[in-house]
């Protein structure tokens, strides 16, 4: 009998000792599991932030090229208005609001193009961290399978 009791302690302390390490893996490989995840977070967090960033550069260069475009429209239009006032005949008139309203139809539409490519600049700048992220991510999942 105090063989068996001592088999049957030998046997406790061996299913004990067992449960102990499979915990302490578990618990190990969770902690691995939780910083590899904060580190995946700490990181998307960081694409976003650049993402933004980049964002608000292309909104304020697109603000400021609006300011720019208006203002020297303004001038543009003062100075037609003036160069119009003092023509001599209807015919000069004619003339001079046909040159003037091409001449900002031209540059209205270089304006439209230079600020469309200034958005879809600042459209691929802006989602380039994000893209990172994700393409990031499917490798992960696609090494984990």
């Amino acid at each position: 009998m105090a063989k068996t009791a001592q088999s049957a302690d030998a046997a406790a302390e061996q299913f004990t000792a067992a449960g102990d390490k499979a915990f302490k893996t578990s618990v190990d490989k969770s902690l691995a599991a939780f910083g590899e995840i904060n580190g995946q977070s700490k990181k998307n967090l960081e694409a976003v932030v650049a993402s933004v960033t980049a964002a608000a550069r292309g909104a304020e260069t697109l603000g400021s090229r609006a300011i720019a475009y208006s203002r020297k429209s303004m001038e543009e239009q003062v100075v037609a208005a003036k160069t119009i006032a003092g023509a001599k005949s209807f015919q000069e008139v004619l003339e001079l609001q046909t040159a003037f309203a091409k001449s900002a139809f031209e540059g209205y539409v270089a304006e439209v193009t230079r600020m469309s490519e200034t958005v879809a600049a600042s459209v691929k700048e802006s989602m380039s961290p994000i893209n990172e992220r994700v393409t990031a991510m499917v490798e992960r999942v696609q090494t984990a399978r």
